[in-house]
């Protein structure tokens, strides 16, 4: 009901007016994104990679997982929320977030050497992940949904893959996913699922007022900015459609400003050299968003019998493609240099054209 208050209200609501409102959301939004980029870096610095990296990464995830879920479960249809907000999501992060952090590390510090073996564990999921949300039912299913009996077994197959996928991450494996220059000296294999598991506890049972404090903060300082996401887009469907501008741009807009904080974070990181917590914070936040959105909106569907369309056209299907491949050359090669960020920003800016197409 609150949603359809606030586009009664947009709708009544002149063009100055709206544009002043959305001015006054994107400062509180921006506000509280300095403020969980402050908090995830001090609990980076203190639980040490991929642990701090994941808290700021599940928690924004997590809340945005909840809304589209309320989102479904309100009153209206909404059967193609979850592929839009992945796609734009997606878009963003692999595209504009890693170009723009590419480039700006690679101007500070020269070539950046990428952790190979991390990278290609994230880039295999995500292209797995990928494939099974908006790949295969664009080509056996001519409403571009799932039937109940494959919609159970690819959610089964997504939350296991992601499950596997991140208890690897923080235990066994968490030394693939550190700075190079930092994995060359830490235990590996089963040595490393010993040390790390007891330097992590550690530091939180001497830590722990503190730590819980930070992590406190920062998902309270990341609750209002998705929050602030369902009146901003009905401000910006009514602004937007008043303008004559693509409806499909609101949901570009929106999923840049619930993943500000992240943004915030990786471009920090870049300019600092740290090209694997870029990756950390960039991969992960899509391999968590996918691992977790695709999930939950096929859950909702079976148990209400609403309609889950994900099929992507073709156009987005070769971006999605296309993406997966530069991100494979940009982060597989020996050294990372300007021209992949430049390729990444290109891929970018043609999912822009065809939002506006």
């Amino acid at each position: 009901m609150a949603v359809l208050s606030i586009s009664a209200f947009a709708s009544a609501t002149s063009i100055p007016v709206i544009f002043a409102l959305l001015a006054g959301i994107i400062v509180l939004v921006a506000a509280c994104a300095l403020a969980v980029m402050r908090q995830a870096e001090h609990l980076a610095r203190q639980l040490g990679e991929p642990y701090g990296t994941l808290v700021l990464t599940l928690s924004i995830v997590l809340i945005e997982v909840v809304l589209i879920c309320a989102v479904m479960l309100g009153p209206g249809k909404h059967a193609t929320i979850a592929r839009d907000s992945v796609m734009a999501v997606a878009m963003i992060i692999f595209n504009l977030v890693v170009g723009l952090s590419l480039i700006i590390g690679t101007r500070r510090h020269g070539a950046l050497q990428p952790n190979r073996t991390a990278a290609a564990s994230y880039l295999a999921v995500l292209t797995a992940l990928l494939a099974a949300s908006f790949g295969i039912p664009a080509f056996i299913s001519e409403t571009g949904s799932y039937s109940p009996v494959q919609a159970l077994v690819v959610l089964i197959a997504t939350i296991c893959l992601y499950g596997y996928f991140l208890g690897l991450q923080m235990d066994r494996n968490r030394a693939d996913f550190q700075e190079v220059s930092r994995s060359a000296v830490e235990p590996k294999a089963g040595d490393a699922k010993v040390t790390n598991g007891l330097k992590v506890r550690g530091v939180v049972l001497n830590n722990k007022q503190e730590v819980t404090l930070r992590a406190a903060l920062l998902v309270g300082a990341a609750i209002p900015i998705v929050l602030a996401s369902h009146p901003m887009a009905a401000l910006l469907d009514e602004g937007l459609a008043r303008t004559g501008a693509p409806p499909a741009l609101s949901g570009v807009l929106i999923a840049g400003i619930v993943f500000l904080p992240e943004t915030l974070t990786a471009l920090r990181a870049a300019a600092a050299g740290e090209i694997q917590r870029v990756s950390n914070l960039c991969h992960g936040a899509l391999v968590s968003t996918v691992g977790l959105t695709i999930p939950a909106v096929l859950a909702i569907g079976l148990l209400t019998g609403q309609l889950v369309v994900l099929a992507q056209t073709p156009a987005s299907l070769m971006l999605l493609a296309v993406t997966l491949i530069v991100s494979f050359a940009s982060f597989m090669a020996g050294q990372i240099r300007a021209i992949f960020g430049g390729v990444h920003l290109m891929l970018f800016a043609l999912y822009i054209v065809t939002v506006f197409a």
